[in-house]
C-alpha cells in the first residue's frame, strides 16, 4: 500500500513543470510570480495530503489560480439584499446617488480645495463646502459635520454638557444596533444623566422639577427604532423648547435617522423633519446622513450659530471629522433635494421606498420560473406578498408592501437543513444573495432588486441545487 502511494505521488508534477503552463503564465501576469508559486505549492501539498493525482500540469495550475481568485476576492463584496429592509445596517444602509458617486470618484482623483478658501487664497473650513446647503434645507442658523449620528451627539453633550446634568425622559433612552445606549453616551460625553418621568407618560412638570443650576441641556431623543403605544404621554418639542428657553438652557433634538423632506408623499407615515425640528425650537438638531436621507455615513449638527461655534471648538471635533470623499458625496446628495419633485428619481433610497407594488410582482413573476429552474426539484417557489421595512430604525412600526419569492423544501422531514443549505449556497454565489427565512421558507422580497439581467446572470456562476438535492 505504501509503495502505491508513493508510486501515486511521484506522478505529481513539479512546480517549475506547473509554471510553464499557459495557465500559470496568464495567472503569473495577473497576480505576480512569488504568488502563483505559493498557490502552486499549496495545491500540490494539498494533493499529496489528500492522496489525489491532479490530471496533468495544467490541472494542478487551474487549481491554483482557483486558489489564488478566492483568496484576491475583497472582504467587502456586493451584495443583493432580498431581505426586504431597504436600509439593512448590516449591509450598508443607503446605496449612494450616482451624483453623489461621480463627486466621490473627482474627490478621490484629484487634489481638491478640501480646507482651502479659493477666494481669499488661504486656509478654509470643510465645512463651509455643505454648510449652507445644510442651512437652506433645514432652516437653521449654522451646521457642522462628523462622522456620524453617535458621534454628533457625543460631541454635542461634551461641548454643553460636560461636568453638568443632561436631562432626559425614560421614555427616550434609547439603544440603537450593537448594544449602543444612549446613556453610555452620555457617560462617555462627561454629562450625568437626569432622568424624568417614566416609561410610557412623561410630563412637562418633570423637567421642571429636574431644572436647576448645574443643567447643561435638555436632551429630547426621537425613538426611531422602537414605539412605545397605549397609555402613554410626551411633551411636544415646541413646548418643551419654550420651557428651554425660559430657563436659558439649550434643547437638543436627536432625530436618529433625521429625513428633509415629508415622507408621507410617498404613502409612508409622517417622519418628524429636521425643518420641523429646528421650527419647532430645537437649539441644535442632531441627525444622519446614511439612513433617510440618502447619503454617505455622516452625522449632522444643525442650529443656533453660536452654539455651533462651541462646537467646532471643541478639540474632540477635529477627531470625529470626515474625510473629502464623504463631503463630496454628501453636498451632491444635499443639492438633489433642492429639486423635491425629482429627488426620488435620483436618490435610490427614496426611490427603493417609492417602488410601486405592480412593478415589483411583475419582477416576481417574470423571476419565478428562472428561480424555480435554479433551485432544482426539492422546492416549491411561488409569488407572495411581502411588507418591507425601511430599516435602520426609521418608522419601526410601518412597513410597504412589496411582492418577493418564497421557497419552500418539499421534503418537510429534512426541510431545514435544506432551507439552510439552500441560504448557503445563494450567499456563495459570486455576488451573495441574502434573503430572509419565515414560516418554513425562503423569502426573496425584490422591493431592492432593479438589475434584474445582472441577478439572472449570477444565479449561472453556481450551482444551487448541488449542496441541497442529497438532502431531498
Amino acid at each position: 500500500m505504501a509503495k502505491a502511494e508513493s508510486a501515486t505521488l511521484r506522478k505529481l508534477p513539479s512546480v517549475d513543470e506547473v509554471l510553464r503552463t499557459a495557465v500559470a503564465t496568464n495567472a503569473t501576469s495577473r497576480f505576480g510570480r512569488s504568488a502563483v508559486v505559493a498557490a502552486v505549492r499549496k495545491t500540490l501539498a494539498a494533493a499529496r495530503v489528500n492522496g489525489a493525482v491532479p490530471d496533468g500540469s495544467d490541472h494542478v495550475a487551474a487549481a491554483a489560480l482557483t486558489r489564488l481568485e478566492i483568496s484576491q476576492r475583497p472582504n467587502l463584496r456586493p451584495v443583493f439584499n432580498l431581505t426586504g429592509t431597504v436600509l439593512h445596517t448590516n449591509l450598508g444602509r443607503a446605496l449612494w446617488a450616482d451624483a453623489a458617486i461621480e463627486a466621490a470618484q473627482v474627490a478621490m482623483r484629484n487634489a481638491v480645495a478640501l480646507e482651502f478658501d479659493l477666494g481669499a487664497g488661504h486656509r478654509g473650513d470643510r465645512d463651509d463646502l455643505i454648510r449652507d446647503l445644510l442651512c437652506e434645507l433645514t432652516g437653521a442658523e449654522d451646521a457642522t459635520v462628523v462622522n456620524n449620528n453617535a458621534a454628533a451627539v457625543l460631541l454635542v453633550l461634551n461641548t454643553l454638557a460636560k461636568g453638568r446634568e443632561a436631562i432626559v425622559s425614560r421614555g427616550e433612552l434609547i439603544e440603537i444596533g450593537g448594544a449602543f445606549r444612549m446613556p453610555e453616551i452620555m457617560s462617555r460625553a462627561g454629562a450625568r444623566l437626569v432622568e424624568v418621568g417614566t416609561t410610557n407618560r412623561t410630563h412637562k412638570k418633570d423637567y421642571v422639577g429636574a431644572l436647576g443650576p448645574k443643567t447643561g441641556l435638555i436632551l429630547k431623543v426621537h425613538t426611531s427604532n422602537y414605539r412605545i403605544e397605549g397609555f402613554t404621554n410626551e411633551v411636544p418639542a415646541r413646548d418643551l423648547a419654550a420651557l428651554a428657553h425660559e430657563r436659558k438652557v439649550p434643547l437638543v433634538n436627536d432625530l436618529g435617522s433625521g429625513t428633509l423632506i415629508d415622507l408621507a408623499r410617498y404613502g409612508l407615515a409622517h417622519e418628524p423633519t429636521v425643518k420641523e425640528a429646528v421650527a419647532a425650537g430645537a437649539d441644535l438638531v442632531t441627525f444622519s446622513g446614511d439612513k433617510l436621507l440618502g447619503g454617505p455615513q455622516a452625522g449632522f449638527i444643525v442650529g443656533r450659530k453660536d452654539l455651533i461655534a462651541r462646537i467646532k471648538n471643541n478639540p474632540m471635533k477635529r477627531a470625529l471629522r470626515i474625510d473629502k470623499i464623504r463631503l463630496a458625496a454628501l453636498e451632491a446628495t444635499l443639492r438633489l433635494y433642492r429639486d423635491p419633485d425629482r429627488v426620488a428619481e435620483r436618490l435610490p433610497t427614496l426611490r427603493l421606498l417609492a417602488r410601486p407594488k405592480k412593478e415589483i410582482e411583475a419582477a416576481a413573476r417574470r423571476l419565478l420560473p428562472v428561480i424555480a429552474a435554479k433551485v432544482g426539484n426539492g422546492f416549491d417557489v411561488t409569488i407572495a406578498p411581502c411588507a418591507s421595512q425601511i430599516g435602520s430604525g426609521a418608522l419601526p412600526m410601518e412597513t410597504v408592501p412589496s411582492a418577493g419569492l418564497a421557497i419552500r423544501p418539499r421534503a418537510a422531514k429534512k426541510g431545514g437543513r435544506q432551507l439552510a443549505a439552500l441560504s448557503v449556497a445563494l450567499r456563495n454565489l459570486a455576488i451573495p444573495v441574502v434573503g430572509r427565512t419565515e414560516n418554513g421558507a425562503l423569502v426573496l422580497d425584490l422591493r431592492c432588486l432593479e438589475d434584474e439581467k445582472a441577478f439572472v446572470a449570477n444565479l449561472a456562476t453556481h450551482d444551487v441545487a448541488e449542496g441541497t438535492d442529497a438532502l431531498a
